[in-house]
């Protein structure tokens, strides 16, 4: 079974781990095809519409973080270079990490701010469903 710092890496369903997120590979020209639910439990990823819109901020976030690293990186490896070498070396970056952003951030927002649990009854198929 695997945690949950393991199943948020291999983009997995935050309510069984198993099954995954997204559709294709992340360098896939179609990266951002999400499964509308899971193949395992059959949650619906999109909790209420718009959901994902907030996974904007943790996609800047992100961004942000990802860039004053790359920024730094570039200072020390290229010892201080001018200002167009930071522009280059950083567009190139957001457009390589864009797909890893656009995952991430749609992964964090479900694990961390939505109200879906884990619930290991999915993962060991004997989940009754509900009575309605």
């Amino acid at each position: 079974m695997p945690t949950k710092a393991e199943a948020m890496i291999r983009c997995r369903c935050p309510r069984c781990r198993k099954g995954r997120m997204f559709t294709y590979p992340p360098f896939h020209y179609r990266f951002s095809l999400m499964n509308k639910r899971c193949e395992v439990c059959n949650l619906q990823f999109e909790i209420e519409p718009g959901f994902f819109w907030g996974a904007m901020y943790f996609s800047y976030a992100l961004n942000v973080a990802e860039m004053v690293g790359i920024a730094i990186l570039t200072s020390i490896l290229f010892r201080d270079p001018g200002p167009w070498t930071y522009v280059a070396v950083l567009v190139a970056a957001i457009f390589v990490l864009m797909p890893f952003n656009f995952r991430y951030a749609r992964v964090l927002m479900l694990y961390w701010i939505s109200p879906i649990k884990y619930d290991p009854s999915y993962v060991q198929g004997n989940h009754e469903p509900a009575a309605e």
